[in-house]
Protein backbone atom coordinates (compact mmCIF):
# COMPACT_ATOMS: atom_id res chain seq x y z
CA UNK A 1 0.00 0.00 0.00
CA UNK A 2 2.62 2.08 0.89
CA UNK A 3 4.31 1.72 -2.30
CA UNK A 4 1.10 2.74 -4.15
CA UNK A 5 1.01 5.85 -2.59
CA UNK A 6 4.38 6.81 -3.16
CA UNK A 7 3.61 6.22 -6.82
CA UNK A 8 0.82 8.27 -6.85
CA UNK A 9 2.87 10.91 -5.44
CA UNK A 10 5.62 11.04 -7.97
CA UNK A 11 3.00 10.91 -10.54
CA UNK A 12 1.03 13.79 -9.13
CA UNK A 13 4.45 15.58 -8.70
CA UNK A 14 5.19 14.88 -12.51
CA UNK A 15 1.79 15.61 -13.61
CA UNK A 16 1.67 19.07 -11.63
CA UNK A 17 5.18 20.16 -13.01
CA UNK A 18 4.63 19.51 -16.46
CA UNK A 19 1.12 21.75 -16.64
CA UNK A 20 3.02 24.58 -14.44
CA UNK A 21 5.70 24.50 -16.72
CA UNK A 22 3.68 24.34 -19.61
CA UNK A 23 1.52 27.32 -18.59
CA UNK A 24 4.54 29.39 -17.92
CA UNK A 25 6.05 28.59 -21.15
CA UNK A 26 2.89 30.71 -22.71
CA UNK A 27 3.20 33.56 -20.66
CA UNK A 28 7.18 33.50 -21.13
CA UNK A 29 6.64 33.94 -25.18
CA UNK A 30 3.81 36.82 -24.65
CA UNK A 31 6.79 38.27 -22.22
CA UNK A 32 9.74 37.88 -24.37
CA UNK A 33 7.98 38.87 -27.73
CA UNK A 34 5.30 42.10 -26.34
CA UNK A 35 6.08 42.92 -22.99
CA UNK A 36 10.08 43.01 -23.30
CA UNK A 37 9.39 45.58 -25.56
CA UNK A 38 7.58 48.01 -24.09
CA UNK A 39 10.12 48.50 -21.26
CA UNK A 40 12.40 51.30 -21.28
CA UNK A 41 15.27 49.38 -20.98
CA UNK A 42 14.95 45.48 -22.35
CA UNK A 43 15.75 42.22 -20.50
CA UNK A 44 18.34 39.83 -22.03
CA UNK A 45 18.49 36.02 -21.33
CA UNK A 46 18.85 35.62 -17.82
CA UNK A 47 16.54 38.71 -17.26
CA UNK A 48 13.78 36.36 -18.99
CA UNK A 49 14.51 33.46 -16.90
CA UNK A 50 14.25 35.45 -13.69
CA UNK A 51 11.14 36.63 -14.83
CA UNK A 52 9.82 32.99 -15.84
CA UNK A 53 10.91 31.49 -12.69
CA UNK A 54 8.99 34.61 -10.58
CA UNK A 55 5.88 33.48 -12.91
CA UNK A 56 6.27 29.93 -12.54
CA UNK A 57 6.61 30.07 -8.27
CA UNK A 58 3.35 32.37 -8.42
CA UNK A 59 1.39 30.50 -10.49
CA UNK A 60 2.75 27.18 -8.19
CA UNK A 61 1.75 28.58 -5.20
CA UNK A 62 -1.70 30.04 -6.43
CA UNK A 63 -2.42 25.91 -7.88
CA UNK A 64 -1.50 24.69 -4.63
CA UNK A 65 -3.64 26.91 -2.70
CA UNK A 66 -6.93 26.28 -4.63
CA UNK A 67 -6.43 22.37 -5.37
CA UNK A 68 -5.82 22.98 -9.10
CA UNK A 69 -3.03 20.14 -8.95
CA UNK A 70 -4.75 17.92 -7.25
CA UNK A 71 -5.39 15.01 -9.64
CA UNK A 72 -6.92 11.72 -8.27
CA UNK A 73 -8.37 13.63 -5.56
CA UNK A 74 -10.71 15.65 -7.53
CA UNK A 75 -13.66 15.87 -10.30
CA UNK A 76 -12.61 16.93 -13.46
CA UNK A 77 -15.04 19.95 -13.22
CA UNK A 78 -13.76 20.75 -10.17
CA UNK A 79 -9.96 20.59 -11.03
CA UNK A 80 -10.69 22.75 -14.27
CA UNK A 81 -12.56 25.38 -12.16
CA UNK A 82 -9.58 25.37 -8.83
CA UNK A 83 -7.07 25.58 -11.71
CA UNK A 84 -8.05 28.60 -14.20
CA UNK A 85 -8.76 30.69 -10.84
CA UNK A 86 -5.48 30.22 -10.03
CA UNK A 87 -4.01 30.75 -13.47
CA UNK A 88 -6.13 34.16 -13.65
CA UNK A 89 -5.02 35.11 -10.99
CA UNK A 90 -1.39 34.58 -11.79
CA UNK A 91 -1.98 36.03 -15.08
CA UNK A 92 -3.43 39.33 -12.90
CA UNK A 93 -0.02 39.38 -10.32
CA UNK A 94 2.10 39.20 -13.88
CA UNK A 95 0.49 42.08 -16.05
CA UNK A 96 0.77 44.11 -12.66
CA UNK A 97 4.38 43.37 -12.64
CA UNK A 98 4.38 44.56 -16.28
CA UNK A 99 2.75 47.72 -15.68
CA UNK A 100 5.48 48.39 -12.20
CA UNK A 101 8.18 47.88 -14.68
CA UNK A 102 7.08 49.77 -17.93
CA UNK A 103 6.10 52.39 -16.28
CA UNK A 104 3.06 52.70 -18.20
CA UNK A 105 -0.23 49.99 -19.22
CA UNK A 106 0.64 47.67 -21.71
CA UNK A 107 -2.06 46.29 -23.66
CA UNK A 108 -3.24 42.92 -21.94
CA UNK A 109 -4.25 41.79 -25.11
CA UNK A 110 -1.34 39.09 -26.02
CA UNK A 111 -2.54 38.20 -21.74
CA UNK A 112 -5.48 37.56 -22.26
CA UNK A 113 -4.39 35.21 -25.23
CA UNK A 114 -2.11 33.52 -23.33
CA UNK A 115 -4.85 32.75 -20.52
CA UNK A 116 -6.70 31.80 -23.44
CA UNK A 117 -4.26 29.08 -24.53
CA UNK A 118 -3.83 28.29 -20.91
CA UNK A 119 -7.41 27.21 -20.71
CA UNK A 120 -6.85 24.86 -22.98
CA UNK A 121 -3.46 23.36 -22.19
CA UNK A 122 -5.75 23.12 -18.72
CA UNK A 123 -8.82 21.17 -19.95
CA UNK A 124 -6.40 18.78 -22.11
CA UNK A 125 -4.01 18.71 -18.84
CA UNK A 126 -6.79 17.67 -16.76
CA UNK A 127 -8.48 15.28 -19.55
CA UNK A 128 -4.89 13.29 -19.56
CA UNK A 129 -3.49 13.33 -16.40
CA UNK A 130 -7.06 12.36 -14.95
CA UNK A 131 -7.71 9.39 -17.31
CA UNK A 132 -4.42 8.24 -17.06
CA UNK A 133 -4.51 8.15 -13.10
CA UNK A 134 -7.68 6.72 -13.04
CA UNK A 135 -6.24 3.99 -15.12
CA UNK A 136 -3.33 3.59 -13.02
CA UNK A 137 -4.78 4.10 -9.46
CA UNK A 138 -8.00 2.03 -9.56
CA UNK A 139 -9.94 3.83 -6.40
CA UNK A 140 -9.11 2.29 -2.74
CA UNK A 141 -10.94 -1.19 -1.59
CA UNK A 142 -12.73 0.32 1.59
CA UNK A 143 -14.06 -1.16 4.21
CA UNK A 144 -16.86 1.28 6.13
CA UNK A 145 -17.93 0.31 10.15
CA UNK A 146 -20.08 2.35 11.11
CA UNK A 147 -22.76 3.04 14.16
CA UNK A 148 -25.76 5.03 14.29
CA UNK A 149 -29.01 5.71 11.82
CA UNK A 150 -27.66 7.72 9.36
CA UNK A 151 -24.87 6.25 7.80
CA UNK A 152 -26.74 6.47 4.48
CA UNK A 153 -26.75 10.62 4.17
CA UNK A 154 -22.36 9.34 4.31
CA UNK A 155 -22.42 6.66 1.59
CA UNK A 156 -24.10 9.57 -0.84
CA UNK A 157 -21.13 11.58 0.07
CA UNK A 158 -18.76 8.86 -0.67
CA UNK A 159 -19.94 8.08 -4.15
CA UNK A 160 -19.54 11.35 -5.18
CA UNK A 161 -15.44 10.43 -5.12
CA UNK A 162 -15.97 7.29 -6.91
CA UNK A 163 -12.86 7.41 -8.52
CA UNK A 164 -11.17 7.50 -5.09
CA UNK A 165 -13.24 5.38 -2.97
CA UNK A 166 -15.27 1.98 -3.46
CA UNK A 167 -17.42 1.11 -0.44
CA UNK A 168 -16.98 -2.98 -0.71
CA UNK A 169 -18.13 -3.84 2.59
CA UNK A 170 -20.34 -2.23 5.72
CA UNK A 171 -20.48 -3.40 8.67
CA UNK A 172 -22.28 -1.70 12.08
CA UNK A 173 -19.55 -2.06 14.76
CA UNK A 174 -20.22 -4.72 17.53
CA UNK A 175 -18.85 -6.23 20.59
CA UNK A 176 -17.29 -9.17 18.19
CA UNK A 177 -13.59 -7.34 17.41
CA UNK A 178 -12.30 -10.78 16.07
CA UNK A 179 -14.92 -10.10 13.70
CA UNK A 180 -14.11 -6.72 13.35
CA UNK A 181 -10.03 -7.39 12.89
CA UNK A 182 -10.90 -10.24 10.15
CA UNK A 183 -12.76 -7.69 8.48
CA UNK A 184 -10.38 -5.14 8.42
CA UNK A 185 -7.53 -7.25 7.60
CA UNK A 186 -9.41 -7.76 3.95
CA UNK A 187 -9.65 -4.37 2.94
CA UNK A 188 -7.06 -1.53 1.74
CA UNK A 189 -8.54 1.31 4.12
CA UNK A 190 -11.39 1.84 6.69
CA UNK A 191 -13.78 4.44 7.21
CA UNK A 192 -15.07 4.80 10.94
CA UNK A 193 -18.02 6.73 10.68
CA UNK A 194 -20.06 7.90 13.90
CA UNK A 195 -18.26 5.22 16.16
CA UNK A 196 -18.41 5.59 20.27
CA UNK A 197 -15.07 6.85 21.23
CA UNK A 198 -14.01 3.47 23.06
CA UNK A 199 -15.02 1.00 20.04
CA UNK A 200 -13.41 3.86 17.38
CA UNK A 201 -9.97 3.97 19.40
CA UNK A 202 -9.48 0.44 19.60
CA UNK A 203 -10.61 -0.06 16.27
CA UNK A 204 -8.18 3.21 15.11
CA UNK A 205 -5.22 1.27 17.09
CA UNK A 206 -5.85 -2.40 15.05
CA UNK A 207 -5.49 -0.10 12.08
CA UNK A 208 -2.59 2.13 12.49
CA UNK A 209 -1.06 -1.49 14.17
CA UNK A 210 -1.74 -2.65 10.67
CA UNK A 211 -0.68 0.32 8.46
CA UNK A 212 -4.08 0.92 7.15
CA UNK A 213 -5.43 4.29 5.86
CA UNK A 214 -7.81 5.18 8.43
CA UNK A 215 -10.72 7.87 7.79
CA UNK A 216 -11.86 8.63 10.68
CA UNK A 217 -15.43 10.60 11.69
CA UNK A 218 -14.42 13.28 14.05
CA UNK A 219 -15.95 14.15 17.65
CA UNK A 220 -16.37 17.91 18.99
CA UNK A 221 -14.03 17.50 21.35
CA UNK A 222 -11.17 15.47 18.42
CA UNK A 223 -11.33 19.01 16.91
CA UNK A 224 -11.03 20.85 19.89
CA UNK A 225 -7.94 18.85 21.30
CA UNK A 226 -6.72 19.25 17.73
CA UNK A 227 -6.36 23.26 18.03
CA UNK A 228 -4.30 22.50 21.98
CA UNK A 229 -1.29 23.95 23.01
CA UNK A 230 1.12 20.85 23.24
CA UNK A 231 3.16 21.76 26.71
CA UNK A 232 5.93 19.76 28.30
CA UNK A 233 6.12 21.38 31.72
CA UNK A 234 7.22 17.67 33.38
CA UNK A 235 8.13 14.21 31.46
CA UNK A 236 4.36 13.52 30.98
CA UNK A 237 3.09 16.18 27.95
CA UNK A 238 0.05 17.86 28.57
CA UNK A 239 -2.33 19.50 26.16
CA UNK A 240 -4.00 22.96 26.96
CA UNK A 241 -7.00 24.07 25.85
CA UNK A 242 -7.04 28.22 26.38
CA UNK A 243 -10.48 29.81 27.35
CA UNK A 244 -10.26 32.31 24.79
CA UNK A 245 -9.11 30.83 20.94
CA UNK A 246 -7.92 33.97 19.94
CA UNK A 247 -4.77 35.52 22.00
CA UNK A 248 -5.21 39.42 22.35
CA UNK A 249 -2.67 40.62 19.66
CA UNK A 250 -4.69 38.42 17.17
CA UNK A 251 -7.29 39.65 18.04
CA UNK A 252 -5.90 43.28 17.42
CA UNK A 253 -4.86 42.02 14.23
CA UNK A 254 -7.58 40.38 12.97
CA UNK A 255 -9.54 43.88 13.68
CA UNK A 256 -6.95 45.80 11.93
CA UNK A 257 -7.45 44.09 9.02
CA UNK A 258 -11.33 44.09 8.75
CA UNK A 259 -11.12 48.05 8.75
CA UNK A 260 -8.74 48.27 6.58
CA UNK A 261 -9.88 45.63 3.78
CA UNK A 262 -13.69 46.40 4.24
CA UNK A 263 -12.97 50.19 3.47
CA UNK A 264 -10.70 48.74 0.92
CA UNK A 265 -13.51 46.71 -0.49
CA UNK A 266 -16.54 49.07 -0.09
CA UNK A 267 -14.50 51.32 -2.71
CA UNK A 268 -14.11 48.81 -4.99
CA UNK A 269 -17.34 46.68 -5.26
CA UNK A 270 -19.54 50.45 -4.91
CA UNK A 271 -20.45 50.50 -8.40
CA UNK A 272 -21.89 47.15 -8.30
CA UNK A 273 -24.01 47.62 -4.95
CA UNK A 274 -25.11 50.58 -6.86
CA UNK A 275 -25.82 48.18 -9.82
CA UNK A 276 -27.26 45.98 -7.61
CA UNK A 277 -29.80 47.88 -5.30
CA UNK A 278 -30.76 49.58 -9.10
CA UNK A 279 -32.04 45.82 -10.10
CA UNK A 280 -33.91 45.00 -7.26
CA UNK A 281 -35.76 48.39 -6.89
CA UNK A 282 -36.54 48.52 -10.75
CA UNK A 283 -37.96 44.88 -10.32
CA UNK A 284 -40.84 44.94 -7.73
CA UNK A 285 -40.80 48.99 -6.10
CA UNK A 286 -39.91 47.17 -2.85
CA UNK A 287 -37.06 47.81 -0.50
CA UNK A 288 -33.17 47.22 -1.45
CA UNK A 289 -31.89 46.29 1.71
CA UNK A 290 -32.95 43.52 4.36
CA UNK A 291 -31.77 43.81 8.00
CA UNK A 292 -32.54 40.97 10.51
CA UNK A 293 -31.30 39.86 13.56
CA UNK A 294 -28.38 37.45 13.82
CA UNK A 295 -25.74 36.35 16.66
CA UNK A 296 -22.20 37.13 16.95
CA UNK A 297 -19.79 36.80 19.28
CA UNK A 298 -20.89 35.90 22.87
CA UNK A 299 -24.19 35.50 21.37
CA UNK A 300 -24.76 39.45 21.73
CA UNK A 301 -27.76 40.58 18.79
CA UNK A 302 -26.58 43.04 15.89
CA UNK A 303 -28.46 43.58 12.51
CA UNK A 304 -27.25 41.83 9.71
CA UNK A 305 -27.26 43.94 6.38
CA UNK A 306 -28.42 41.95 2.73
CA UNK A 307 -29.52 42.81 -0.58
CA UNK A 308 -32.98 41.78 -0.70
CA UNK A 309 -33.05 38.67 -2.63
CA UNK A 310 -36.85 36.99 -1.61
CA UNK A 311 -40.20 38.75 -2.20
CA UNK A 312 -41.47 41.50 0.15
CA UNK A 313 -43.02 39.53 3.71
CA UNK A 314 -40.91 36.12 2.84
CA UNK A 315 -41.49 35.22 6.70
CA UNK A 316 -45.01 37.27 6.95
CA UNK A 317 -46.30 33.92 9.07
CA UNK A 318 -42.90 35.32 11.71
CA UNK A 319 -41.39 31.53 11.46
CA UNK A 320 -37.66 31.74 10.34
CA UNK A 321 -37.26 29.17 7.74
CA UNK A 322 -34.02 28.73 5.91
CA UNK A 323 -34.52 28.77 1.61
CA UNK A 324 -34.53 25.59 0.24
CA UNK A 325 -34.08 24.34 -3.28
CA UNK A 326 -36.14 26.06 -5.94
CA UNK A 327 -37.49 28.78 -3.34
CA UNK A 328 -40.60 30.35 -4.85
CA UNK A 329 -40.01 32.87 -2.18
CA UNK A 330 -36.54 33.90 -4.19
CA UNK A 331 -37.05 36.71 -6.64
CA UNK A 332 -35.44 36.89 -10.58
CA UNK A 333 -32.95 39.09 -9.42
CA UNK A 334 -32.36 37.18 -6.20
CA UNK A 335 -31.43 34.16 -7.57
CA UNK A 336 -28.20 36.04 -9.82
CA UNK A 337 -27.32 37.76 -7.02
CA UNK A 338 -27.25 34.78 -4.47
CA UNK A 339 -25.40 32.81 -7.41
CA UNK A 340 -22.85 35.17 -7.29
CA UNK A 341 -23.04 36.59 -3.43
CA UNK A 342 -23.53 40.04 -4.54
CA UNK A 343 -26.25 39.57 -2.14
CA UNK A 344 -23.90 39.91 1.38
CA UNK A 345 -21.93 42.95 -0.26
CA UNK A 346 -23.83 44.74 2.43
CA UNK A 347 -22.22 43.03 5.17
CA UNK A 348 -19.13 44.80 4.37
CA UNK A 349 -20.46 47.70 6.08
CA UNK A 350 -21.03 44.87 9.25
CA UNK A 351 -17.72 44.23 9.23
CA UNK A 352 -16.40 48.05 9.19
CA UNK A 353 -18.62 48.58 12.30
CA UNK A 354 -16.94 45.65 14.06
CA UNK A 355 -20.29 43.15 14.45
CA UNK A 356 -18.42 41.15 11.98
CA UNK A 357 -15.57 40.31 10.89
CA UNK A 358 -14.33 39.02 7.33
CA UNK A 359 -13.62 35.30 8.50
CA UNK A 360 -15.33 33.43 11.06
CA UNK A 361 -18.65 31.54 11.39
CA UNK A 362 -21.47 32.89 9.61
CA UNK A 363 -24.05 34.44 12.00
CA UNK A 364 -27.07 32.65 12.51
CA UNK A 365 -30.80 33.70 14.07
CA UNK A 366 -31.62 33.30 17.46
CA UNK A 367 -34.55 31.36 17.16
CA UNK A 368 -31.98 28.72 15.17
CA UNK A 369 -29.68 28.92 17.00
CA UNK A 370 -31.99 27.48 19.77
CA UNK A 371 -33.32 25.10 17.37
CA UNK A 372 -29.66 23.50 16.79
CA UNK A 373 -28.74 24.13 20.65
CA UNK A 374 -31.78 21.68 21.39
CA UNK A 375 -30.41 19.25 19.29
CA UNK A 376 -26.34 19.65 20.16
CA UNK A 377 -25.66 21.68 22.68
CA UNK A 378 -22.33 22.46 21.69
CA UNK A 379 -23.69 24.81 18.65
CA UNK A 380 -22.87 27.52 21.05
CA UNK A 381 -19.33 26.91 20.58
CA UNK A 382 -19.19 28.75 17.60
CA UNK A 383 -19.97 32.02 18.78
CA UNK A 384 -16.66 32.20 20.88
CA UNK A 385 -15.03 34.55 18.36
CA UNK A 386 -16.85 37.14 15.94
CA UNK A 387 -19.10 36.60 13.34
CA UNK A 388 -18.09 36.12 10.02
CA UNK A 389 -18.57 37.08 6.14
CA UNK A 390 -17.19 33.99 5.35
CA UNK A 391 -15.65 31.29 7.29
CA UNK A 392 -14.11 27.56 7.05
CA UNK A 393 -17.68 26.25 6.40
CA UNK A 394 -18.83 28.23 3.72
CA UNK A 395 -14.87 27.42 1.95
CA UNK A 396 -15.66 23.80 2.64
CA UNK A 397 -18.99 22.85 2.65
CA UNK A 398 -22.31 24.14 1.28
CA UNK A 399 -25.50 26.17 2.22
CA UNK A 400 -27.15 22.45 2.31
CA UNK A 401 -24.73 20.65 4.84
CA UNK A 402 -26.11 19.60 7.68
CA UNK A 403 -25.48 21.74 10.98
CA UNK A 404 -23.35 18.94 12.98
CA UNK A 405 -20.83 19.22 9.67
CA UNK A 406 -21.03 23.02 9.68
CA UNK A 407 -20.28 22.89 13.56
CA UNK A 408 -16.96 20.85 12.88
CA UNK A 409 -15.83 23.35 10.82
CA UNK A 410 -16.47 25.70 12.68
CA UNK A 411 -14.62 24.73 15.74
CA UNK A 412 -11.95 23.94 13.08
CA UNK A 413 -11.16 27.09 12.17
CA UNK A 414 -12.00 28.55 15.63
CA UNK A 415 -9.25 25.86 17.52
CA UNK A 416 -6.78 26.24 14.69
CA UNK A 417 -6.85 30.32 14.47
CA UNK A 418 -3.97 32.12 12.11
CA UNK A 419 -3.93 35.26 10.43
CA UNK A 420 -2.46 32.88 7.28
CA UNK A 421 -5.54 30.85 7.75
CA UNK A 422 -7.90 33.84 7.24
CA UNK A 423 -5.61 34.80 4.03
CA UNK A 424 -6.25 31.66 2.86
CA UNK A 425 -9.75 31.27 3.71
CA UNK A 426 -10.30 34.53 1.72
CA UNK A 427 -8.68 33.73 -1.51
CA UNK A 428 -10.39 30.11 -1.28
CA UNK A 429 -13.63 32.29 -0.76
CA UNK A 430 -13.54 33.30 -4.66
CA UNK A 431 -13.64 29.73 -5.69
CA UNK A 432 -16.70 29.22 -4.02
CA UNK A 433 -18.54 32.06 -6.24
CA UNK A 434 -18.01 29.62 -8.79
CA UNK A 435 -19.06 26.35 -7.63
CA UNK A 436 -22.82 26.02 -7.54
CA UNK A 437 -23.27 23.59 -5.00
CA UNK A 438 -22.27 25.68 -2.59
CA UNK A 439 -25.36 28.29 -3.08
CA UNK A 440 -27.92 25.22 -2.86
CA UNK A 441 -31.18 25.77 -0.81
CA UNK A 442 -31.68 22.69 1.76
CA UNK A 443 -33.57 19.65 -0.02
CA UNK A 444 -36.72 20.16 2.20
CA UNK A 445 -38.49 23.57 2.59
CA UNK A 446 -38.68 25.42 5.85
CA UNK A 447 -36.33 23.17 7.72
CA UNK A 448 -33.78 24.56 9.94
CA UNK A 449 -32.67 21.89 12.63
CA UNK A 450 -33.23 18.29 12.43
CA UNK A 451 -33.23 16.17 15.18
CA UNK A 452 -32.69 12.92 13.46
CA UNK A 453 -29.88 14.08 11.33
CA UNK A 454 -27.18 14.64 13.85
CA UNK A 455 -26.12 12.83 16.48
CA UNK A 456 -25.21 14.36 19.90
CA UNK A 457 -22.15 14.24 21.79
CA UNK A 458 -22.32 10.86 24.36
CA UNK A 459 -19.96 12.09 27.14
CA UNK A 460 -20.34 8.47 28.53
CA UNK A 461 -18.50 7.44 25.57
Amino acid sequence: MQKVQNNKRIYNLIMALLIVLLETVAVSYVWVVYYNTELPKAYYFWGHVFISVVYLCVLLVASIMYGGLQVGSYRMLELLVSQIIATFLSDVLFYAMVCMLAYHFPTPLPLIVALLLQCILIAGWIFLATTVYRGLFPPLDVLLIYDGDHKDLFVEKVKTRRHQFEIREMIRVRDDYELMFEKIDAHEAVMLWDIGTSARNRLHKYCYEKSKETYVMPKIMDIVLRGATTLHFFDSPLMLTRSQPLEFEQTVIKRCFDIAFSLLLIVLTSPFMLVTALCIKLYDRGPVLYKQIRCTIDNREFYIYKFRSMIVEAEKDGVARLASKNDDRITPVGRVIRKIRFDELPQLFNVLKGDMSFVGPRPERPQIIEQYKNVMPEFAYRTKVKAGLTGYAQVYGKYNTLPYDKLKLDLFYIENFSVWLDLRLIILTVKTIFTLESTEGVTEGGITALPETVREEDDNE
